[in-house]
This record gives C-alpha cells, sequence and structure tokens, in this order.
C-alpha cells in the first residue's frame, strides 16, 4: 500500500518547526529529512522515527515497529496531530543522529 500524498505533506507541515523538512519518495513510501538528516520513515500513511535515547526520553508512548517487513523497528508515531510534540521530537531526534556524509563527486 502506497503512501497518500496529503498525508505525507500534513506529517512535513507538521514537523516543519524543527527546520527544513524534506520528504523524497523510496520505494512507494518516504524518507524524511529535517535539515538534511534522514530521520523518519512514512509508510502506508504512518510516520515512523528512528530511535534515539534523547526521542525516547521525549515519546507519550513508546511503541517500537518496523515499518516494513524485514526493517529494523522504529519509534512508531500515532500522533501526527501536535505540530510542538512533533517539531521537538524530531529536533532533538536529528540532534542525536549522525550527520550525513558528504558525497564526492567524480
Amino acid at each position: 500500500m502506497a503512501c497518500n500524498a496529503d498525508f505525507v505533506q500534513y506529517v512535513a507541515d507538521q514537523c516543519s518547526g524543527a527546520g527544513e523538512i524534506v520528504t523524497k519518495k523510496m520505494f512507494g513510501d518516504y524518507g524524511i529529512y529535517c535539515n538534511g538528516v534522514i530521520f523518519g520513515l512514512i509508510c502506508d500513511d504512518h510516520l515512523f522515527v528512528k530511535p534515539t535515547e534523547v526521542g525516547r526520553a521525549l515519546l507519550r508512548c513508546i511503541d517500537l515497529r518496523p515499518p516494513y517487513d524485514g526493517a529494523k523497528d522504529y519509534f512508531y508515531i500515532a500522533d501526527v496531530d501536535d505540530r510542538h510534540y512533533l517539531s521537538e521530537l524530531v529536533s532533538a531526534t536529528c540532534k542525536a543522529l549522525p550527520k550525513p556524509k558528504n558525497k564526492r563527486k567524480n
């Protein structure tokens, strides 16, 4: 099942308080980035955030599940309607994740 583009845009808008949010289509679902750092996935109209200790401390409910078959567990975020909560979670998560490596151009 693919994602609804309206849902993807809604989630991106809800996270926008954390920084520049970009979504990229990946195999029918979406990767979601903040300031160039991938922090989660949107799969089948559900938001999944990479697990970090700071993210765990901010979660209202800890629900780990894989976003797709064979994937590692991510935090499943059921409440995507609270803009402040999502922005805070995304900001803290991205600070705890490694920065993306620069791609070399040949």
